[in-house]
C-alpha cells in the first residue's frame, strides 16, 4: 500500500501531466464556476406544484388529461401537447409507486401541474412521494370527505387557525426535497398547495354533493359519470336524461358553495351543461 508521502507525489505528478495537456487550469476553473453556481442559484424547483390549487380556485375552466399508462414520457407529451394538467390514473392504472414518481418528476420538468388519482390506503405513500394533488373515488359523505381531508393534511401546532390533520410527517422523501425542505414551513406549504379532488360517483353522493363540497380541506369535486350512470341501473349509459340531470344536479350544488366542479369531458352534452368555472377533463 502506498504511504501518504507516495500519494501526494503521484497527485503532483498528475497535476503536472494536466497541466501540460491544457486540463489542469480547465478544470480548476470548471470547479469553481459550477460551485458559484450552486451557491448562487435560486431557481431550484420544490418538488411540489402548487399551480393546480391556483388553477382551481381561478374560475377559469381548464382541460386535462387521464392517463392511465405507466410513462412518463405520456406525461411530458401531454403537457407538450398543451393540457393544463394531467391525472396519473392509479385507481384503474397499473404504474407502481416508483412508476408514478418518475411521472410526477417528469411532469414537474415539463411544467405541468399533475394530480394522482389513487386510493384512500395509498394516500400517504403518494402524497410522501411528492404528488402535488390527489383524486380520491367514491366520497360518499361530509363525514366521508372529513376522513379524506384528515389523511391528506399535516396535523399543526396548538392554536392554528385553518385546515388541520393527522397525515404522519416524514422529511426524508421526495415531498420535502429529501430534508431540505422539510419541517414547520414544509407542513405549512402542503396543507396549503397540495390540492385534494374528491369524486362524487353515486346518487347518495350527489344528494350530499353541496355539503361535500362545503368541508374545509376540499378544494374541488370531481363527478364519475360512468359510475354514477352503473349506480343508477344505467350502465354505461351515461348520456341518459336521468343521468345528466342528476350529473347537473352535482355540479350546481357543488358550485354553489364556491368550489370548483369537475367532469369528465368526453360527451358534447356534458361539455354543453358545464358552466364556467368547471375544470374540464379529456378522457385518455
Amino acid at each position: 500500500q502506498p504511504d501518504d508521502r507516495q500519494r501526494a507525489d503521484a497527485g503532483r505528478r498528475l497535476d503536472s501531466r494536466l497541466d501540460t495537456a491544457g486540463y489542469g487550469p480547465l478544470s480548476f476553473t470548471y470547479l469553481t464556476t459550477h460551485q458559484e453556481t450552486c451557491r448562487m442559484s435560486s431557481a431550484i424547483q420544490h418538488p411540489i406544484d402548487a399551480r393546480f390549487s391556483q388553477l382551481i380556485k381561478s374560475r377559469t375552466p381548464i382541460r386535462g388529461l387521464f392517463n392511465g399508462l405507466c410513462s412518463p414520457v405520456l406525461v411530458e407529451m401531454t403537457a407538450y401537447a398543451g393540457y393544463d394538467f394531467t391525472i396519473i390514473d392509479n385507481e384503474h392504472g397499473s404504474a407502481s409507486i416508483e412508476t408514478t414518481e418518475h411521472m410526477m418528476r417528469a411532469a414537474r420538468a415539463a411544467g405541468m401541474p399533475t394530480l394522482v388519482r389513487c386510493l384512500e390506503q395509498d394516500i400517504a405513500r403518494t402524497l410522501d412521494a411528492g404528488a402535488s394533488g390527489l383524486q380520491i373515488p367514491m366520497v360518499q359523505s361530509a363525514a366521508h370527505a372529513r376522513a379524506v381531508v384528515n389523511k391528506v393534511r399535516y396535523p399543526r401546532a396548538t392554536g392554528f387557525q385553518g385546515v388541520s390533520g393527522q397525515r404522519g410527517c416524514a422529511y426524508s422523501v421526495r415531498a420535502s426535497g429529501y430534508g431540505a425542505f422539510g419541517g414547520g414551513a414544509h407542513n405549512a406549504l402542503s396543507n396549503r398547495d397540495v390540492a385534494l379532488v374528491v369524486m362524487v360517483e353515486t346518487m347518495e353522493a350527489v344528494n350530499a354533493a353541496a355539503e361535500i363540497a362545503a368541508v374545509d380541506g376540499v378544494d374541488a369535486v370531481f363527478i364519475g359519470p360512468n359510475d354514477l350512470a352503473h349506480s343508477m341501473g344505467f350502465e354505461n349509459r351515461a348520456d341518459d336524461p336521468a343521468v345528466q340531470a342528476a350529473m347537473e344536479k352535482a355540479v350546481r350544488a357543488i358550485v354553489s358553495t364556491g368550489k370548483c366542479a369537475g367532469i369528465l369531458a368526453s360527451h358534447p352534452k356534458t361539455r354543453r351543461a358545464t358552466p364556467p368555472g368547471v375544470p374540464h377533463t379529456l378522457p385518455a
